[in-house]
């Protein structure tokens, strides 16, 4: 580890705004602060929103500031990307922001039943190998509903068209309400989200051409949910200045 990143765990381990539980120290020791969010941290009732893989966390730092009615809590494992954002938030003086540094497959851990109303999943990996890895899965689905509201909402923002077309399938194969849907967001004039939050990688996708993918979908508690069954063509990039791995040219 570079002593840059030592510096920046540093860092994390003295803001205030920012819980540290990554597998290896939860999975034996309760959150207590699970439920009570808005009573012990926040101290308002405002409706909790989350950022799943939120990375240098500029994206729910840049929702704090323009919606105050909210709280936004950005949640990662990687604390040295996520340092830039806490660090800004610190600096902002802003209050309803909030980082947990954990694996996102223990989530459902740090919240309490209709404790969220909404999440946000930006630029999230696509997966392309494993369906169960993918943040718009079933696998996720099922823990996302242990702990958001009844129909809260889910928003997908990504330049995965690999993960944009599966998310559509997921969404039609268990009839879950979509609002919005564009595979060109900021094409499209009908658009309803705020596009002067970016982040940082969504800029340099945006200046390579790259259109930017939204969908925003209700999770209802009730009925199973089953995983499409439908080949679909992946990616021909694996990231941001990263080339595909695989010869294949499909995937579940």
């Amino acid at each position: 580890m570079s002593k840059g990143k030592l510096a920046k765990f540093a860092d994390m381990a003295s803001y205030p705004h920012v819980f540290e539980y990554p597998f290896s120290v939860v999975e034996d020791v309760p959150f207590e602060m699970r439920g009570r969010w808005c009573e012990q941290f926040f101290r308002n009732n405002h409706p909790i929103v989350l950022e799943l893989g939120c990375g240098r966390g500029e994206y729910a730092v840049g929702l704090a500031r323009r919606y105050p009615e909210c709280n936004f809590i950005g949640v990662d494992i990687k604390g040295a990307r996520m340092w830039s954002g806490a660090t800004e938030a610190l600096h902002e003086g802003l209050t309803n922001v909030a980082f947990l540094r954990t694996n996102i497959e223990i989530i459902d851990r740090f919240f309490a039943p209709g404790e969220v109303q909404e999440i946000w999943l930006t630029f999230s990996d696509p997966q392309m190998k494993k369906a169960t890895k993918r943040l718009t899965s079933t696998y996720f689905l099922q823990r996302y509903r242990r702990f958001l509201v009844d129909g809260g909402l889910i928003h997908l923002k990504t330049d995965s068209n690999f993960l944009f077309t599966y998310t559509r399938f997921v969404a039609e194969v268990n009839h879950l309400p979509v609002e919005a849907c564009t595979e060109d967001l900021y094409g499209d004039e009908q658009s309803s989200i705020d596009l002067s939050i970016r982040t940082y990688y969504e800029q340099q996708w945006l200046s390579r051409g790259l259109t930017i993918k939204y969908m925003r979908f209700r999770l209802p508690a009730a009925a199973p949910l089953v995983e499409p069954d439908v080949e679909i063509e992946l990616d021909d990039y694996r990231s941001y200045n990263r080339e595909k791995r695989s010869s294949l040219t499909t995937s579940k």
